[in-house]
């Protein structure tokens, strides 16, 4: 279990919390500036978490970009002062008056939401689904999503968003276990996993990267039809599950290609526009086609609890690192893709 950090002690198990703090926020579409902002106040349920460090998603892109999917009290976030970015750790500096299943002083790492609590959805533990999402006054929070995020030197969070960080897993780490955790959510909604599953991207680095990190087999789709791939490297068969992470228009439609009757697809990307869907293909086949929203079902906390036991290695994929004063070049290097950037972190707290 993770112990409360060293200066904890030294302050008597108190940090020093400034009245305000620095925040990234939106103006209008991908106007970001540094504001003050008062340091926000945990309820009883919550804790106060100082920022250490953020990685930069894909999702926090478009959300800069076109505001969905980001919701506020059914608005778009754009010129509220809204600060993004939900892939973020920290050290709890500050406990809500109920609190007691944490400490000041520990490490954590956080999942987006937090679900009212009182819908049908969250009553069945789907608090990523929940009917009240972006309601904050209802009980509602996603962090980054509806609720300000990372990108500030601190935030609050609902004490069942919080995963403990163990003491030998640094910060750029830990920043990438909600990562891991929706990809593990979407494996259980797909119903499991088996071995020999493939990989396909458009960049060799990427993809040697997913091998590293045990992928069986990688397919370039630059260079190879990404259907025919997976038909030959399974002998005709097609694949049992496809889990599609990019948003590309044509991927639902090539996602059903590859697998075989009866076979199940998990969407865990959100694209830009409207896209064409073949139903009648689906429909004839019986191809099931799930979505999720996140990291559902406490898969944070498995996937933390794997990276902590060395199972994978998030360190592979974290290439680039720029302190808080660079969020901007950072989120650049992230939507290009300089330098081959996978994950972009952004270290807030010197270490």
């Amino acid at each position: 279990m993770a112990r409360p950090h060293p200066d904890a002690g030294s302050r008597g198990n108190q940090y020093p919390i400034p009245a305000s703090m620095k925040a990234w926020v939106l103006g209008g579409p991908e106007e970001l500036s540094v504001v003050e902002k008062p340091v926000p106040e945990p309820g009883p349920t919550e804790v106060l978490v100082r920022v250490d460090a953020i990685a930069v998603c894909a999702t926090d892109i478009e959300i800069m970009r076109h505001g969905v999917p980001a919701m506020i009290d059914g608005g778009l976030p754009f010129n509220r002062g809204f600060t993004p970015g939900h892939e973020y750790m920290g050290t709890i500096v500050k406990l809500g008056p109920t609190v007691d299943e944490f400490q000041v002083g520990e490490r954590v790492t956080v999942e987006v939401h937090a679900g009212c609590g009182r819908c049908q959805r969250c009553r069945e533990g789907m608090y990523t689904s929940c009917l009240n999402y972006g309601y904050r006054a209802k009980g509602h929070r996603a962090n980054g999503f509806s609720t300000d995020g990372g990108f500030a030197e601190y935030a609050v969070n609902n004490i069942n968003t919080l995963a403990h960080v163990p003491d030998d897993m640094s910060d750029a780490e830990a920043t990438l276990v909600v990562t891991a955790g929706t990809a593990m959510c979407g494996l259980d909604v797909m119903g499991g996993v088996i071995a020999g599953e493939g990989l396909t991207g458009t960049r060799d680095r990427r993809l040697e990267m997913g091998k590293r990190l045990g992928a069986d087999h990688i397919v370039n789709v630059g260079r190879e039809d990404a259907v025919e791939a997976v038909q030959r490297l399974t002998g005709g068969r097609g694949a049992q599950y496809v889990l599609e992470c990019s948003g590309a228009p044509k991927a639902l439609n090539e996602a059903a290609r590859m697998v075989n009757r009866g076979g199940r697809i998990c969407l865990a990307a959100f694209p830009a526009d409207p896209v064409p869907v073949d139903l009648a293909y689906l429909v004839r086949n019986n191809i099931y086609v799930f979505g999720i929203r996140g990291e559902g079902k406490s898969a944070t906390h498995r996937a933390a609890a794997l990276m902590a036991q060395k199972r994978f290695d998030a360190k592979l994929i974290h290439t680039h690192t720029f302190s808080f004063a660079e969020v901007p070049t950072a989120i650049r290097y992230a939507r290009e893709r300089i330098e081959d950037a996978i994950k972009v972190v952004v270290q807030i707290r010197e270490t």
